[in-house]
């Protein structure tokens, strides 16, 4: 039993969420070879119940994430754990690429990376980081696209739409 509780203790410590202008972001962090990383960022809606940063790590991602909701030309500089494809971390990079204040079709980040469009699209989907490789700055060619094929595509969209509002591209 004692090592359960430890487990859910340790597990409660890297895990924190906070508000945003737009609802609440869930960001978990954990260690990797002997570093604490951060390992997601999850938008959730304004109802989800607030989680305070329990580890340095957390409290520093916090702090810039409150420091982009002021600036949207805030520049991020956190720890990422490792994660997805060569393919999916290819289109990440990409997306950090494209300032704020503008987007990209996804047809455009398929060609400047030589892949397809649904390709890019689906790597898009599964960013652990969508603050940070920011995919609300992708769009289609056709309007604002998909955002986050989750549960609440309501909710993501709205997400989408403020961030670029925030951003000044829409």
């Amino acid at each position: 039993m004692a090592s359960s509780s430890t487990a859910l203790s340790s597990n409660s410590a890297n895990y924190c969420v906070i508000a945003a202008p737009f609802g609440c972001l869930g960001i978990f962090t954990e260690m990797v070879e002997g570093s604490l990383m951060l390992s997601r960022i999850d938008y959730l809606p304004a109802n989800a119940a607030l989680i305070v940063p329990q580890n340095q790590l957390a409290k520093e991602v916090a702090r810039q994430c409150k420091a982009y909701f002021q600036d949207s030309h805030w520049q991020f500089d956190l720890p990422t754990k490792p994660a997805g494809t060569e393919h999916q971390r290819k289109v990440w990079a990409s997306i950090q690429d494209i300032p704020a204040g503008q987007t990209r079709t996804y047809g455009e980040l398929a060609k400047k990376i030589q892949s397809g469009a649904r390709a890019v699209g689906t790597a898009y989907g599964a960013n652990p980081y969508p603050l940070i490789a920011p995919c609300h700055r992708v769009v289609s060619a056709q309007g604002i696209g998909g955002f986050m094929k989750e549960n609440s595509p309501g909710l993501y969209r709205q997400i989408k739409l403020w961030l670029l509002r925030h951003e000044g591209a829409v």
